[in-house]
């Protein structure tokens, strides 16, 4: 039974969800949390290692609650991530399926196109939101973090910096942005 409520419960959350992984952080911690499924200090967690590991940010926190689940209700971990990682992808999928197919309908009518830009600025604050759940459960189990404000202000500038003036007017490559993020933390945090 629990398999079946892992599909459904990241089912639901796959298929309301727009802007990517981010934007259903907060959707997966209500659901999680109001399952009793795993505590925040573990959610949160997992949140990092999500973020940490190659992939999708929704498919990974799919995969690590789902294992978690299935293994912690006496089931399978391996087919508790597989409910759960299917049913995150499948709205997806289903939905990718039925755009494609009459794509050329969508693109030209100006009702679709209005709908779609009433969502951004929607996905824009959830992904804020996530942003600043994980900034208030950090500062409350510790000091705030300065040095990692001001490394997150100073790439944002530059970034924006290089695309105004350089001849290119192109954004930087997202690969040199963390390795550049990762050589400043390393000086900054041996510094202070």
């Amino acid at each position: 039974m629990i398999f079946l409520e892992l599909f459904w419960t990241f089912f639901k959350i796959g298929l309301f969800t727009f802007g990517g992984g981010y934007a259903m952080i907060p959707l997966i911690q209500q659901e999680v949390l109001g399952n009793g499924w795993m505590d925040s200090e573990m959610l949160y967690n997992f949140i990092g290692i999500s973020e940490a590991t190659p992939g999708p940010i929704a498919v990974n926190m799919a995969t690590f609650v789902g294992s978690t689940v299935g293994e912690g209700f006496g089931g399978s971990a391996i087919l508790g991530a597989i409910c759960a990682t299917i049913g995150v992808v499948l709205p997806s999928f289903i939905i990718i399926l039925i755009v494609a197919a009459i794509l050329k309908n969508f693109m030209q009518n100006k009702v679709f196109a209005k709908i779609l830009s009433g969502i951004k600025p929607v996905v824009v604050g959830l992904i804020f939101a996530a942003g600043a759940m994980l900034v208030y459960n950090n500062t409350a189990k510790q000091e705030f973090d300065f040095i990692a404000l001001a490394l997150m202000v100073i790439m944002a500038v530059f970034s924006v910096a290089y695309k105004r003036f350089s001849k290119k007017k192109k954004d930087l490559s997202p690969i040199l942005m963390i390795v550049i993020s990762a050589a400043l933390g390393m000086v900054a945090y041996t510094i202070f």
